[in-house]
């Protein structure tokens, strides 16, 4: 079994095919989302990842005060915040994060699968808006705690179509018509 420890490239929606090494990231970005971490820890969805061949998780726990203990055959690494989490969702073969905007930006313009999880006791909820409209799009899917679980059960996150590239020279464009005026 692994041990909890603190510590302070492909093509658009590849699955690992070496489902022994499987890796997910975790993720709250900036906020407190203690319900995202709980219920994605909990031994009862460790056993679904497990399932899936999922064996590897690294969590950003953000303010999370509770210990995260993995199951037999699983193993968990995890920390608070870091400056940057671009090398988590690099060597991630799946993403789940809070449904935040700069987040889900990150993690699809990397081409990682992303499973958006909504807090939805937010008041005046962005997140809802977001995760559901990139979910219309195919481009995530979306839960909250209480269903993360059947989600990710039923989630054929193959199926996901790719976030378009953002097009830089509209911008570029911009700027050189505005200097040469």
């Amino acid at each position: 079994a692994g041990l909890a420890t603190q510590s302070s490239g492909f093509q658009h929606y590849y699955i690992t095919n070496n489902l022994s090494m499987a890796k997910v990231f975790i993720t709250v970005g900036t906020t407190t989302f203690d319900k995202l971490i709980s219920t994605a820890t909990s031994p009862s969805f460790q056993h679904e990842l497990l399932s899936r061949g999922y064996t590897h998780v690294t969590v950003q726990t953000g303010r999370y005060p509770d210990l995260i203990s993995p199951v037999t055959g699983m193993t968990i690494r995890h920390f608070d915040y870091s400056p940057s989490i671009q090398s988590e969702i690099d060597s991630a073969d799946l993403v789940i994060a809070h449904a935040g905007g700069g987040t889900a930006l990150e993690v699809l313009r990397k081409g990682k699968p992303l499973l958006c999880v909504i807090n939805d006791e937010l008041m005046d909820n962005h997140q809802t808006e977001l995760a559901e409209e990139l979910s219309r799009a195919g481009h995530v899917f979306s839960a909250t705690p209480g269903t993360l679980a059947e989600v990710f059960r039923e989630a054929e996150f193959e199926r996901l179509k790719p976030f378009p590239s953002v097009d830089q020279s509209v911008f570029r464009d911009f700027i050189t018509g505005v200097a040469c005026s």
